[in-house]
């Protein structure tokens, strides 16, 4: 009898790499972190308004050499972790959409697994507004991505300059440090185009059930 029910799922392609309970723990798994990473967000954003807060701040290497190493080494600070009793209005609020902007993009993915998972269990995959959502939530994650990282590393530029780590001399222009992750963009685009395929699988969808 199991012989029989594996053949005839061979010869009607019906095995699936998810089922419908894998599909139902993805849905509710992502809501969880969903839930969890905004609270953490919010926390953060909470925590930039009160107390101290540590950040970890770009150093400008041409003036903060690494002293006492032996063995003849040589070396050069680029970050410092700093506690800032109290952070000035203008790089919190910077650090506060920046964290908020990336969010929103981790968000996006979050949502479009759940609305994956949502489709497996469903068994209808290629929906008219599925290909719009996917390009929705690829857009959202490489623009805030993107623009998440330019202002979070515009703060803690300003920040070392403000606290002296990185302080300006005449004849100098502002220092800027950037760490940029391509991963949310390339991760976005490659989404975009996802949801070109769910456009053409739409098609091909409607067109064999003309045929049937």
């Amino acid at each position: 009898m199991k012989l029989a029910n594996h053949d005839a799922r061979l010869q009607n392609g019906r095995r699936k790499i998810v089922s419908k309970t894998d599909a139902l723990v993805l849905m509710i798994a992502s809501v969880a972190v969903a839930l969890f990473t905004t609270g953490m967000t919010v926390s953060g954003l909470i925590g930039y308004t009160r107390g101290p807060v540590a950040l970890a701040l770009p150093v400008a290497t041409a003036h903060h050499a690494a002293t006492g190493l032996t063995q003849g080494a040589t070396g050069h600070f680029t970050t410092l972790e700093a506690s800032i009793p109290e952070l000035p209005s203008g790089p919190a609020t910077l650090l506060a959409w920046a964290d908020s902007l990336n969010q929103m993009g981790f968000l996006a993915v979050l949502a479009l697994v759940f609305l994956l998972a949502h489709r497996l269990r469903s068994e209808i995959l290629f929906t008219p507004a599925s290909a719009w959502i996917v390009a929705s939530c690829g857009a959202i994650l490489a623009l805030c991505g993107t623009v998440g990282q330019v202002l979070d590393s515009s703060a803690r530029s300003r920040l070392a300059e403000m606290i002296g780590v990185n302080a300006r001399t005449p004849g100098e222009s502002h220092i800027f440090w950037a760490h940029f992750n391509v991963a949310p963009f390339v991760v976005g685009i490659v989404l975009v185009l996802v949801a070109g395929v769910f456009q053409f699988g739409r098609g091909l969808q409607k067109d064999t059930e003309g045929l049937v």
